[in-house]
């Protein structure tokens, strides 16, 4: 089978919900993926790392992107202010390990490309 990936930096404003990076499988197929602006592409590409990992994963155990959006959605909608937590680290998200594997994932990606992960985390918090 093949997979069309498309992967797009947008500014901030213009992604679905609050999110610094989205995925969905498009109509045809394609696997897309949204990824904010942070003026570093190197953190645009952890992100976009993460974001791949995540929906492979979610595709093979079946999570579908919807449960991830309404979830993502409902967490966002009842974000306390200051709180920075994502929410697939919210053990009652549908796609918690997934989330989670994705993202020491994109740890190991940030030692590659020497990104230390207080200044990315500070990027994504400021958006």
């Amino acid at each position: 089978m093949a997979i069309k990936i498309n992967i797009e930096t947008i500014p901030h404003s213009q992604q679905r919900y609050e999110t610094v990076g989205d995925w969905w499988w498009g109509a045809d197929g394609t696997w897309e993926f949204r990824v904010s602006n942070m003026g570093n592409w190197r953190f645009e590409m952890l992100v976009a790392i993460h974001e791949l990992a995540e929906c492979a994963m979610c595709r093979f155990w079946g999570i579908s992107q919807v449960d991830v959006d309404d979830f993502d959605k409902v967490f966002e909608a009842n974000r306390v202010e200051g709180n920075t937590d994502e929410p697939g680290d919210d053990p009652k998200a549908p796609y918690r390990n997934y989330h989670c594997i994705a993202t020491g994932i994109e740890r190991v990606m940030a030692t590659m490309l020497g990104v230390s992960w207080k200044e990315y985390e500070s990027a994504i918090n400021a958006l």
